[in-house]
């Protein structure tokens, strides 16, 4: 594993060592403060030479293109919100996905790797955290080109665990608004003036090739912004559960990937 994550720097197979506690409690506290934690360049450069020219191929000429309107909840209909509120305002979302079962094995030994997994169920307080049964859903690469973007939205996780491949040259920028809502909260109004391009709270963190980034994203609003220039954003997504089994319903799977499993 050595050969594909920096393990000097990041020693996650050594949980129980000083340097080891000393990353956790430092992720534990960018969690608290920030809702997110980046472990920069933890793929080593070499591994990601290996895979992704290999990977730009195959988002050319395989991939799902995803292309859909939706509000920030990716839900029509809020009850007690009437359906003109400027918080259901409507955004576009384009992006290329490369399935699970569409990886390269470097990529898939990365993600069902124990070493990460139990440090981040540490990290995030949990038990346990299992990859998903899913083949498709478990983990995918998306591919941003010129114009495309990831735009505003709540994810349905509790955190989501993403690993930078290609940086663009310019613009694909991950923006967020952190804790824009609560559980208690759903601060309709802040939603509409993130919508309009009226909060002056939206922090941009500037990922590169190589990185890590644990993100709370349950309540905290976030996109990506459209790659300017001919090279795309690459970024992995890891999906981990405090269950085993995960699966996506095919009804997922077919809005997501055009796919299902079976």
């Amino acid at each position: 594993m050595n050969r594909l994550i920096d393990l000097d720097r990041y020693p996650l197979h050594q949980l129980e060592s000083d340097a080891a506690r000393q990353l956790r409690q430092q992720c534990i506290d960018d969690l608290e403060h920030r809702g997110m934690f980046t472990l920069k360049g933890f793929l080593r450069p070499g591994a990601i030479d290996g895979m992704l020219p290999n990977l730009l191929q195959r988002i050319e000429h395989e991939s799902f293109t995803h292309e859909r309107e939706h509000n920030i909840y990716f839900d029509d209909k809020l009850e007690g919100l009437p359906c003109d509120h400027p918080a259901l305002a409507r955004v576009k979302t384009v992006n290329h996905t490369l399935c699970g079962d569409q990886l390269d094995e470097p990529l898939r030994r990365v993600y069902h790797w124990s070493g990460l997994i139990d440090f981040l169920a540490r990290v995030m307080g949990k038990a346990a955290l299992y990859p998903m049964d899913d083949p498709l859903a478990c983990a995918n690469v998306l591919g941003y080109f010129e114009g495309e973007g990831l735009n505003w939205h709540f994810d349905r996780s509790e955190f989501t665990t993403t690993l930078l491949l290609q940086a663009a040259r310019e613009g694909g920028e991950f923006q967020y608004r952190h804790e824009l809502r609560s559980d208690d909260d759903p601060n309709y109004d802040g939603i509409a003036r993130l919508l309009r391009g009226e909060d002056n709270e939206v922090a941009t963190l500037r990922l590169g090739a190589g990185d890590l980034n644990v993100f709370k994203g349950k309540n905290t609003a976030h996109r990506v912004t459209p790659p300017i220039g001919e090279l795309a954003r690459v970024v992995t997504v890891f999906s981990y559960y405090e269950t085993p089994g995960r699966m996506f319903s095919d009804e997922e799977n077919l809005g997501f990937y055009g796919r299902t499993v079976s």
